[in-house]
């Protein structure tokens, strides 16, 4: 009998494979935090963090280093067991949603048929982390950014799960690597230009523009800039995280950025094919093992695309106002992706169903 079929080996393996994608994604935060600052620095035509390590490298780590050995402040008038549950909700909320983040063919930890429902699911409750931390502070400037905040992620929550409607609708499927599988074949054939090649070519008039919208919704879902309107530069200080200090900050960080790359997963999933190479080469037949790898490769490649995307808004666009923020998402992108989620059932049913 196969020992990974067992209940023991398939717990190890679970186990191993969570393992893995926690390690995996704190890891690439690291070096994508470095990015970030990076890629800021240089719009800014400065230098960036050059001093830790070889050309900045450890910069990141020795940070988190510094936030470990802080001593943490809890104000004398928060409730400070909701004050410290706060990030930890936070941090394992953003680490839950990638649980069914396919990265290759069979990649995954739970390859579960509802994974869009789950992602949905994961992520709104991401609001309550924001929530506590902010009331917990016993202050109006956290409590204030809280509530913001949360406005915030619920509003374009709803736009973000209109345009995952638009790719459910076009490949049949919540389960995300039959989404990717959908794609497969070539760029033509994803999601970003219709999805399933050249017949369906019509519906980037429709599904471009999600792609764009699911792109703008997540910079608001993520409080990034233009929209970090929790953080405002004056009367917020740092938004719902401004009494916190060391280890609970780290935490709010780390479970900040990791739905930012979460982000940038579903974007490369949803519209640009995932782990699927942009040009198929039937000729060249590597061992299983191999292409497995590729197709980690190209996972990874969209995946540092989106967030480079993520890094240049942060350093070009100007910040907007709190009124334009909400008038953004409920009369603009709202509508549009109500619009435009009629338009591709017309599709499916009139022309791809005759």
């Amino acid at each position: 009998m196969n020992f990974w079929a067992t209940p023991v080996g398939w717990s190890l393996m679970t186990v191993g494979g969570v393992m893995a994608v926690t390690v995996g994604v704190l890891v690439s935060l690291a070096f994508l935090l470095l990015a970030d600052r990076k890629i800021w620095a240089g719009v800014q035509m400065r230098k960036g963090p050059n001093v830790v390590g070889p050309f900045g490298l450890m910069q990141s780590f020795a940070d988190f280093l510094k936030f470990v050995l802080k001593e943490p402040i809890i104000p004398a008038g928060a409730d400070k067991i909701v004050f410290i549950i706060a990030p930890l909700i936070t941090y394992i909320l953003a680490f839950g949603s990638w649980a069914v983040i396919p990265f290759a063919p069979g990649w995954v930890v739970s390859n579960i048929n509802v994974g869009i429902l789950y992602l949905l699911g994961v992520s709104s409750l991401g609001v309550y982390g924001v929530i506590m931390g902010g009331w917990a502070s016993n202050s109006k400037y956290p409590f204030l950014g809280a509530l913001r905040s949360a406005a915030q992620m619920v509003s374009y929550e709803v736009s973000i799960g209109l345009i995952i409607l638009t790719v459910i609708l076009l490949a049949g499927s919540m389960n995300l690597s039959t989404i990717v599988e959908h794609q497969a074949g070539g760029f033509w054939n994803w999601n970003m230009l219709g999805g399933g090649g050249w017949k369906n070519w019509p519906l980037i008039v429709v599904m471009f523009p999600m792609m764009v919208i699911f792109f703008i919704s997540a910079l608001a879902e993520t409080n990034r800039p233009p929209f970090d309107l929790s953080e405002a530069e004056s009367e917020l200080v740092a938004g719902f995280q401004v009494e916190y200090s060391s280890t609970p900050y780290l935490l709010f960080m780390i479970g900040e950025y990791a739905n930012i790359v979460l982000m940038c997963a579903m974007l490369s999933v949803l519209f640009m094919g995932g782990w699927t190479s942009p040009i198929p080469l039937p000729f060249l037949h590597l061992p299983f093992w191999l292409s497995e790898v590729v197709s980690f490769f190209w996972m990874a490649v969209k995946m540092g695309f989106w967030f480079f995307m993520f890094a240049m808004v942060k350093a070009i666009v100007p910040r907007y106002r709190y009124d334009q923020l909400m008038r953004l998402g409920w009369k603009v992108f709202l509508p549009t992706s109500l619009v435009c989620v009629v338009a591709v059932s017309a599709w499916r049913v009139f022309v791809v169903g005759s």
